[in-house]
C-alpha cells in the first residue's frame, strides 16, 4: 500500500489522552447532558453508557432526544478559552513537516474547536483541509459520508489514504469501507455498535484493517512498511 494521505482525527490523537482538555471537555459535556435531560449527574452518566453505543456521537444521541439548540450545546462543551487547558507539544510540528502525505483533519467536533487546537499547537498550516461535524450535516464518524468527505478534501481514495483515531468506533466505521486505519493509544473505547445507523455501510471492495499503535509517532514505522502496511492493498 502506498500511502498519499493522511486522515487524522483530532482530540486525543494530535494530542496526549492525559491533557487536561480531554478531562475538560467530557466535563463540559455532562454537564450539558444534566441540562438538557434536567436529571444529576450519576443519572446522566448511566444513561449515556447505555445510548451512546447506538449513535455517531453524544450530540446524535441528544438530538434524538429533542434537542434543537446545536449551537448553544456547542458553545458550552467548546467555550472560547478551551485552549487553555492544552499543553503545547514542540515536537509535533517539525514531526508532521517531516511526513510528505497530504494531511487532513476529520473531528467530529465543530470548526472552531479545531481551530483553537491547531493553533494551539501551532501545526495548523500543515493540513490541507478540516472536516468538522457541521460539514457532515451533524452526522460525523463512523457515518461512511465522513470519510468520503474528507477523502474528497485531500484528493484521496480508500486505497491510498489511511486514517488514525483513538477510538474502535470511528477506526471499525474506516474499517468498513475497505480502509487502513490506525488506532492509537490504549482509550478506545467500545467497537462500533452493529445494530447503529452507521453500519449502513455498502460493500467494501476489500477488506479493510486495523494497525494498533502507541501515539501517532509511531507513524514513521507504519509508512516505512516495517510494520503493518506491507503487503497491504
Amino acid at each position: 500500500m502506498t500511502v498519499k494521505n493522511i486522515i487524522f482525527d483530532l482530540d486525543n490523537t494530535l494530542y496526549s489522552p492525559t491533557s487536561a482538555m480531554d478531562a475538560g471537555i467530557s466535563r463540559r459535556m455532562m454537564a450539558a447532558v444534566v441540562d438538557f435531560l434536567g436529571t444529576d449527574l450519576e443519572s446522566a452518566t448511566g444513561l449515556r453508557k447505555k445510548k451512546v453505543p447506538y449513535f455517531s456521537t453524544t450530540l446524535e444521541w441528544l438530538r434524538s432526544e429533542g434537542l434543537k439548540d446545536i449551537e448553544g450545546y456547542f458553545a458550552k462543551v467548546h467555550p472560547d478559552n478551551e485552549a487553555d487547558e492544552l499543553m503545547p507539544d514542540p515536537n509535533l510540528r517539525p514531526f508532521l513537516q517531516s511526513l510528505e502525505q497530504n494531511k487532513i483533519v476529520l473531528t467530529n467536533a465543530p470548526r472552531e474547536h479545531a481551530d483553537r487546537v491547531l493553533q494551539k499547537l501551532k501545526i495548523a498550516d500543515l493540513f490541507c483541509a478540516v472536516v468538522d461535524i457541521r460539514a457532515c450535516g451533524l452526522l460525523g464518524k463512523p457515518y461512511a459520508q465522513s470519510y468520503k468527505i474528507a477523502l474528497e478534501k485531500c484528493g484521496g481514495t480508500i486505497d491510498d489514504t489511511i486514517f488514525l483515531d483513538d477510538q474502535y468506533k470511528y477506526t471499525d466505521g474506516y474499517v468498513a469501507l475497505g480502509g487502513t486505519a490506525l488506532l492509537v493509544g490504549n482509550k478506545n473505547g467500545a467497537r462500533l455498535n452493529p445494530e447503529s445507523a452507521a453500519c449502513n455501510h455498502d460493500v467494501p471492495p476489500h477488506p479493510g484493517r486495523t494497525i494498533k499503535i502507541d501515539s501517532v509517532y509511531d507513524l514513521p514505522k507504519i509508512l516505512c512498511g516495517d510494520v503493518g502496511l506491507h503487503g497491504a492493498h
